[in-house]
Order: C-alpha cells, then sequence, then structure tokens
C-alpha cells in the first residue's frame, strides 16, 4: 500500500502539534508522559520532532490527557499561522 504524500500544511500543522506537546510537556520525560498516555516513548519523540506529522486521534487524545490539555487548545494551537 503506498501512502499519500502529505501537503506542506499537513507538514507545518504535524509540527506545530510537536511543539504544543513539547511545551506542555515541560520538564517531565518522554517516558513519563508516554507512559501516563498509554503509548510508546518513540511514538511520542515521532509526534514531537515531526516525523509522525498526522497520527492517530486517539493518540493524541491520550497524550493531551496526559499532559492536561483539551482538545480546543489542541485544535487552536495547530490552526494554521495566518499571514
Amino acid at each position: 500500500m503506498v501512502r499519500t504524500p502529505l501537503t506542506p500544511e499537513e507538514r507545518e500543522r504535524g509540527e506545530r502539534l510537536g511543539q504544543l506537546l513539547r511545551d506542555a510537556r515541560g520538564g517531565r520525560s518522554m517516558a513519563e508522559v508516554s507512559a501516563a498516555a498509554g503509548v510508546s516513548a518513540e511514538t511520542l519523540r515521532k509526534i514531537e520532532t515531526g516525523r509522525a506529522p498526522t497520527p492517530a486521534f486517539f493518540t493524541v487524545a491520550a497524550l493531551a490527557g496526559a499532559l492536561g490539555l483539551s482538545m480546543d487548545e489542541l485544535m487552536a494551537g495547530c490552526a494554521p499561522v495566518a499571514v
């Protein structure tokens, strides 16, 4: 199965999501947050670095819950930057 290439907008949104999660994680370790969310530290690392710009909804929801973020905050933080 061949995956459709991501658009520049999708890549940018993934980078914004990664930055938002990194900021929310603060001083907590990736291992701590990923364990609380029930995802692997490698998955969190890929999302935070933008290497996984389109993570599954349930993964994002679990990370948001572990970090104390609402889905509204995530949506606002990942919205396109107006030029």
